[in-house]
């Protein structure tokens, strides 16, 4: 019996034994950090962005103009070109009746301002965003293969360049705009194009000669790239910040620019519905009724100051200088 509880006691204790330097030592486990993921410029943009006010306020009347531009007949069921001069000729604005068609008056037509300004959204961003869009594109092609190649190709492309900045632009697109008999959306859109290219074109070319002298510019050379491959997939993701910067500031001022056009009567002209257009048309009764002018002013200048301030918050972002 003694052997027997001896024998059982020591097979209890090996159990033990076996057990405890089986079971993990939880005071010596300890959890590694996992490593931050590597932030890029365009994260670390997209994280500044978020928390910056401005950004929001002006992101948020954009995309608001855009949906009132796709979509005018979400905002209002009246027709901006339908007129009653009998009933609605000059008619005041009645503030208390929200999105209604005499919401914001009528004009020496008979016309409801609210559905003008509604429909008149559509004309103004497509202008904007359309000559944005080919300005970009076309000084973007121009700085890169200014600044890639240089020699004399660059001289040639710069001299370019600097004969377009010299003629003003709201007076050359004024000159090229009267040689159209009929001024349409496209005909307005490709004036502004013409003369508007230059900016972008100068700050691509800078930014492709700083970066073409990197170092995997030049060690995907070394490996035999072809300039193709080194312009779309190492040069133009490193040129894209400032020229975006660039580019956003810009497009309100085309926006200014074709409104400024339409009220010199060079621009679009009617049947088309624009914010300009109408500007050019009130002016004839700013002292008996100066709402007609004023409405569609104030909405120019919204417009062209959301996107404004967008710029600014872009490029606050996206310059390491200003951070």
């Amino acid at each position: 019996m003694p052997e027997k509880t001896a024998a059982t006691a020591a097979s209890t204790g090996a159990e033990k034994v076996t057990s405890t330097a089986a079971a993990p030592d939880t005071a010596l486990v300890t959890k590694v950090p996992k490593p931050d993921k590597a932030r890029s410029l365009w994260s670390d943009a997209w994280h500044d962005l978020r928390r910056n006010p401005l950004f929001l306020i002006s992101a948020g009347l954009i995309v608001l103009l855009i949906v009132i531009s796709a979509f005018p007949s979400l905002f209002t069921s009246a027709s901006p070109r339908d007129a009653d001069l009998a009933n609605h000729y000059l008619g005041q604005p009645n503030w208390s009746h929200f999105f209604q068609p005499d919401w914001f008056g009528y004009d020496g037509q008979g016309r409801s301002i609210y559905a003008r300004v509604v429909y008149g959204a559509r004309a103004s961003i497509i202008v904007g965003v359309g000559v944005t869009a080919l300005v970009t594109v076309l000084g973007t092609l121009v700085g890169m293969i200014a600044g890639y190649f240089g020699g004399w190709i660059d001289t040639l492309l710069s001299r370019l360049t600097d004969i377009f900045m010299g003629i003003p632009f709201l007076l050359g697109a004024l000159v090229v705009l009267t040689s159209f008999e009929k001024r349409a959306i496209w005909v307005v859109i490709l004036a502004l194009v013409f003369l508007g290219w230059t900016q972008i074109a100068r700050v691509a070319r800078g930014s492709v000669i700083t970066i073409k002298q990197a170092d995997y510019v030049v060690a995907a050379k070394a490996l035999g790239a072809s300039t193709t491959r080194i312009l779309t997939r190492h040069v133009l993701p490193n040129a894209l910040a400032p020229i975006i910067v660039v580019a956003t500031i810009a497009l309100g001022g085309y926006i200014a620019a074709e409104a400024t056009l339409s009220f010199l009567g060079v621009g679009l002209a009617e049947p088309t519905v624009s914010w300009g257009v109408d500007v050019s048309s009130g002016r004839e009764q700013l002292r008996n009724a100066p709402h007609v002018l004023i409405i569609p002013s104030v909405m120019v200048s919204i417009t062209v100051l959301s996107f404004l301030m967008f710029g600014d918050a872009v490029r606050n972002a996206l310059d390491p200088k200003l951070r």
